[in-house]
């Protein structure tokens, strides 16, 4: 391969891997905590099953704020104790879209 073909290679990957980085940036601005959280974790935490912590219930959202906000967001994204699932059933849902349903919960309960 010559380094014209070498440096023509290298632009087309660096140009893919940024509209790569730019359509997921835009995912993400575009993502609605609100709406996911209706479709995939008001199962639970709207009704308490699985002794999920319901949103609104300050007290019980306050007990695990308690340890801390990113181990909301981890457990939330590793699962916890057998009774939450990993991703809270979201396959769809990056890291950073869990972390904004974490916020969205806790702003609707306090």
């Amino acid at each position: 391969m010559s380094n014209h073909q070498i440096y023509i290679l290298t632009a087309v990957c660096f140009i893919a891997n940024l509209v790569s980085a730019v359509a997921v940036a835009q995912e993400s601005e575009n993502f609605d905590a609100e709406a996911k959280y209706q479709a995939t974790c008001f199962a639970c935490h709207g009704t308490g099953q699985a002794h999920a912590p319901v949103v609104g219930d300050i007290i019980e959202w306050e007990i695990r704020l308690e340890k801390g906000f990113n181990t909301l967001v981890q457990s939330t994204i590793n699962g916890l104790n057998g009774m939450m699932p990993a991703r809270g059933l979201c396959a769809d849902c990056t890291d950073d879209d869990l972390k904004a349903i974490v916020q969205f919960m806790l702003e609707e309960s306090q």
